[in-house]
């Protein structure tokens, strides 16, 4: 048995603007019934009947404006469901599960409910269970969870006396609630009396006398972590704690989040990098679905055969495959990928000198079909890096002989277009869209159409970002240079985007450099390797590209972390510190992949 779900996307509907062919066309309303109509109260939009819908799918083709989805559903959700927002609005089934001492980590693509999860379990949210007609009360909530695990910590919810410390996902919003320095937010806030060590562990030092509202992204979101671990509470909810911070910083914060948990509390972790959420947690659950409209919160996995779960697209205690497709890795690494001797590009040894920080970069080549993984902490130059490649910012000594067209897409994104998305694509990238490989590999899969009637001004971070990256890649050029493409994107597109780049640069014959933070992301589609090292802030220094595992090992050795391979899905995994293998990686000097230097890849006491 299975259920019909009709989803509406309020901002794609506009009855106004079209012919109402979705109400003219249904074949229940030929017949008679009204299973499509006008909104009653907003007659802008369309009503559809979930009840009266026979899912023929007429609706959805002949919707101008993709608006509208229709699918099915097994009939047992139903007594699943948690939360609806309305009539055609999205609905979430199942809630995370929580376990006391363990870090229980959240994965899934965005809009599919991760962040109302998190708002239901710490009481900002009352659930409905899909009854958005009538008032939602704790008395339904309890009643459903009768002889559920979560009932005992609801009742605490119901009545004031949970403990509850949420990091939310907007910590833009921060600087609106405190004008002050840093420094007496943390005071303030110190319900542990570990201000000064959580300071230090995440390094906030440089920070403190600032104000907030002066703060860089990374600083602002160490902060918000600070915040809502000094709080004395009974559980930790942390939505997407690594955005803006460098792999160092996210290493720190890892670090914290572990130790709240070790000392008896519940934690939640929301995460896009899976580097980052494999090294933070005991257990994962994916969150499915289609974003907008539903979204299912699976059951409980180990983290490792739950990652695994996520890239193998296939759930096995649902017996529910959620992406026709793998994500995988390259198995064997012994060998670097054969590399093409045509050079697109070429730099000196450049260096460029700003008040209080320097870069030095080492001389090298950017071949063709190749794309070049830079990694390193952040304020080491690697932005001023791409933009003197691009000829935006000259060097103080050192020539860059490029002779190339170069396609950059910058670190911060403006979103100052006055228009549609439609109207940008027409007016500021041109024929470039219409590319059948990128039509195929990138902008299909990211859905761009999607956001076509959509302002440029009113898209999310995400959104904006996917449309900076089809945008860069539908130039005309011989280097694309992207500064971190992953921020904002969900798991599911960062690896829609990793393959789309390999396959793009390769069929085009061109060149690539990609700076990010996500080692997962670097490991997947990086061919060769840039290193950032120094001291951030005050002096930056570039190696000349290195053979992938030449420099992932060097910057592996430079945070201390040793990598191995999943047996089961190839990808790379972070050894536990101190565990038998990162002791024997580090005694041999191999920080990346060591089955390659004679240890056998065999998973052990990690789990």
């Amino acid at each position: 048995m299975v259920h019909r779900v009709a989803g509406l996307d309020d901002n794609l509907c506009h009855s106004d603007k079209c012919g109402l062919e979705c109400i003219k066309d249904c074949p229940v309303n030929i017949n008679g019934d009204e299973c499509i109509t006008l909104g009653e109260g907003n007659p802008r939009l369309a009503v559809i009947s979930e009840q009266l819908c026979i899912g023929c799918g007429i609706c959805v083709k002949v919707c101008p404006f993709e608006a509208i989805t229709i699918l099915n559903l097994s009939e047992e959700l139903q007594e699943d469901r948690i939360h609806q927002y309305g009539v055609n609005s999205f609905r979430l089934y199942r809630l995370p599960t929580p376990r006391k001492g363990q870090v229980v980590g959240l994965v899934g693509r965005n809009g599919t409910g991760k962040s109302t999860a998190l708002q239901i379990l710490s009481g900002q949210l009352v659930p409905n269970l899909g009854d958005y007609e009538r008032p939602a009360t704790w008395d339904l909530m309890l009643r459903y969870l009768s002889g559920k695990e979560l009932k005992e910590h609801f009742e605490k919810v119901a009545s004031g006396e949970a403990r509850i410390s949420l990091k939310p996902q907007a910590v833009y919003k921060l600087p609106e609630v405190w004008k002050k320095d840093v420094a007496s937010l943390l005071e303030k806030m110190d319900e542990t009396g570990e201000v000064e060590a959580v300071t230090e562990t995440l390094g906030l030092g440089e920070a403190l006398p600032k104000k907030v509202g002066d703060l860089s992204g990374g600083e602002l979101q160490r902060v918000a972590v600070a915040v809502a671990s000094l709080k004395d509470a009974d559980m930790y909810l942390f939505d997407e704690p690594s955005s803006f911070n460098d792999v160092y910083q996210r290493l720190a914060v890892s670090k914290l989040i572990r130790s709240i948990a070790e000392k008896g509390k519940y934690v939640l972790l929301v995460e896009h990098d899976i580097t980052f959420l494999d090294y933070a947690s005991d257990y994962v659950q994916v969150v499915y679905g289609e974003p907008g409209v539903y979204g299912i919160v699976s059951s409980l996995y180990p983290s490792r055969s739950g990652i695994n779960a996520l890239l193998d697209g296939y759930l096995p205690n649902e017996n529910t495959r959620f992406r026709d497709r793998a994500v995988t890795f390259e198995a064997a690494t012994a060998v670097e990928s054969q590399q093409s001797e045509e050079v697109i590009a070429r730099y000196g040894a450049l260096r460029k000198r700003f008040p209080g920080f320097e870069l030095d970069a080492s001389p090298g080549e950017m071949t063709a079909g190749t794309i070049f993984g830079a990694i390193g902490a952040n304020a080491l130059g690697k932005t001023t890096f791409l933009r003197m490649l691009a000829g935006e910012e000259k060097p103080d000594s050192g020539e860059v002989s490029l002779g190339v067209k170069i396609a950059l897409k910058p670190q911060y994104l403006k979103a100052d277009y006055k228009g549609t998305v439609l109207e940008f694509i027409t007016e500021k990238v041109g024929k470039g869209y219409d590319d059948a490989n990128l039509q195929a590999h990138l902008a299909g899969p990211l859905k761009i159409e999607k956001l076509f009637p959509r302002n440029v001004a009113d898209l999310s971070g995400g959104e904006l970002q996917k449309l900076a990256i089809v945008s860069t890649f539908a130039a005309a050029a011989d280097l694309y240079a992207l500064d971190e493409p992953s921020a904002f994107v969900d798991v599911e597109d960062r690896f829609v985007i990793a393959k789309a780049m390999g396959k793009l640069v390769k069929a085009r014959g061109k060149s690539a450099i990609i700076i990010d933070h996500d080692i997962q992301l670097l490991d997947l589609i990086s061919d060769r390797m840039m290193v950032f090292t120094g001291e951030p802030g005050r002096s930056g220094s570039a190696t000349a590209p290195l053979g992938k595992e030449e420099g992932m090992n060097t910057f592996l050795g430079e945070i201390g972390l040793t990598y191995r391979r999943d047996v089961k899905s190839g990808r790379p995994r972070v050894n536990k510190p101190e565990s038998k293998r990162d002791r024997e990686q580090k005694e041999m000097g191999q920080y990346y992949y060591a089955a390659r230097a004679g240890l056998p890849e065999a998973e052990e006491e990690e789990e």
